[in-house]
């Protein structure tokens, strides 16, 4: 990464209720079983999973816990082109570069028609890069291939895209 001018950084995290209720439910069910089943020696449930079992379901999905809340995507966009970092699956920026790309917009898409949010490639090929909302940065590159980076400053990035001569507005 050169030092540029950053034009544009944002820092997004998984801002669904709905997830975060349900993870916080999952993982209160799973330690009420290991203390039932643990500690005070009840058998958790009708047909009880191994104590060993049940640890590991409880520790798995305290870490899933753990790492969705440390997932951030951080997005800049100066003169080279547009970075973007899907943290931890990611520990550098993978760089687009202007000359690499075709066109680039600011759009509206539906999360779930896409497989939801995260890290991921659509069937039509198209690479994901969201945390939350529906609306992201487009980009076409000159292989053909598409990229979509979610934003939650839509108006803010196209301003930004629209003055460095990147994108009309």
């Amino acid at each position: 990464m050169k030092k540029m001018p950053i034009e544009f950084y944002e820092v997004q995290r998984f801002r669904q209720w709905w997830v975060w209720l349900l993870m916080i439910g999952v993982n209160v069910l799973f330690l009420w079983g290991c203390v039932q089943q643990l500690l005070i020696r009840k058998p958790w449930g009708d047909n009880p999973m191994s104590d060993t079992g049940l640890i590991i379901v409880t520790v798995s999905m305290l870490l899933l816990s753990v790492a969705m809340f440390s997932t951030k995507l951080h997005t800049f966009v100066n003169n080279e082109g547009i970075y973007v970092k899907l943290f931890p699956l990611q520990f550098r920026y993978k760089l687009y570069e202007w000359n690499n790309i075709q066109a680039v917009s600011v759009r509206k898409y539906n999360p779930l028609k896409s497989g939801g949010w995260g890290w991921k490639v659509s069937i039509d090929g198209t690479k994901y890069y969201s945390m939350s909302g529906n609306m992201g940065l487009q980009l076409v590159l000159m292989n053909g291939k598409k990229v979509l980076i979610g934003t939650r400053q839509p108006e803010r990035l196209t301003d930004i895209l629209t003055r460095l001569g990147k994108m009309k507005n």
